[in-house]
């Protein structure tokens, strides 16, 4: 079976089943953000020890693996956690060096990457929870599609928003690159892509956004999305994600390694999936929070 093929495989299942969990939301969406914020966790302690660092990869697989049910109890408001608790928790990580580590161990080193890790992963992944129950998104709204229509959840609808951009930028930076890029973005972090590319991402994701956002959220939603503001959001969502894999990127080099793992069938690793939300999801909600492209329907 070719790359190719089995990339399509995959996705052809996965697809499916990420949009569903994603319109289904609450535990289901979390256990998701779990188990893809652990793998994530240990494909990055993979490439930190490659660069000699000793980082506690079981505790920072856990703890990255547990932060998105934090959140979804938070949300539920079952668990409260203050900054007094993630302080506490960032000594106790600190705490367990001495034992774990000692002074032969790196301790500096292996308490910085473990919490990295940690914040990198599941902190990061975690903020896709949030954007799914945003208050911009409450309920479920009907969609014009067969007979009667279908009725699914805003916040179902408002976290796809991001995850169709990030695929846009991708799609876009890689069709243009291929076809018209000559001139290298940053060779030494990554030598294919290149300025033409990461112009045509930016053209692509702010045109999908337009439509993402006049088309489905703005009528399904009842939220107006004003056109200019959609534009903003697909730029911006684009230099994240495309800083998110540059920076992946100069992690494997730093590493030496050039796929985080090979986990996914024809794709790479979790990682080198999913670098890109790493930096979308949180700049998507920092975005949303700040009423930078919101403007409520009347």
């Amino acid at each position: 079976m070719s790359e190719l093929t089995r990339r399509v495989l995959f996705a052809v299942v996965a697809a499916p089943i990420g949009v569903a969990v994603v319109f289904l939301g609450g535990a289901l969406l979390a256990a998701l953000l779990a188990v893809v914020s652990a793998l994530a966790a240990w494909e990055f302690y993979r490439i930190a020890r490659a660069t000699g660092l000793t980082p506690m990869d079981d505790v920072g697989i856990a703890l990255a693996g547990v932060v998105p049910l934090f959140v979804h109890a938070r949300y539920l408001r079952i668990y409260e956690m203050p900054l007094s608790g993630l302080a506490v928790g960032v000594l106790l990580l600190f705490s367990l060096t001495i034992w774990m580590r000692g002074v032969a161990g790196k301790p500096l080193g292996s308490v910085s990457s473990t919490l990295f890790g940690i914040v990198y992963t599941g902190g990061m992944l975690s903020f896709g929870y949030a954007i799914r129950y945003h208050d911009y998104a409450v309920g479920n709204v009907s969609l014009p599609l067969g007979s009667g229509g279908i009725s699914v959840a805003a916040g179902g609808l408002l976290l796809l928003l991001p995850l169709i951009l990030t695929w846009a930028s991708d799609i876009g930076a890689y069709a243009v690159g291929r076809s018209l890029g000559k001139r290298k973005l940053i060779p030494s972090v990554s030598p294919g892509k290149t300025v033409a590319g990461a112009i045509g991402a930016l053209i692509v994701t702010a045109f999908v956004a337009w439509l993402y956002a006049h088309f489905v959220l703005t009528p399904a939603t009842q939220l107006g999305f004003a056109r200019w503001g959609a534009v903003v959001f697909g730029l911006v969502v684009s230099v994240a994600a495309q800083i998110g894999d540059l920076a992946e990127s100069l992690l494997k080099r730093e590493g030496g390694v050039k796929d985080s793992s090979r986990l996914i069938p024809g794709h790479g690793g979790v990682l080198d999936r999913f670098d890109s939300l790493l930096f979308v999801l949180p700049v998507a909600y920092v975005l949303l929070n700040a009423l930078l492209v919101w403007v409520p329907s009347r």
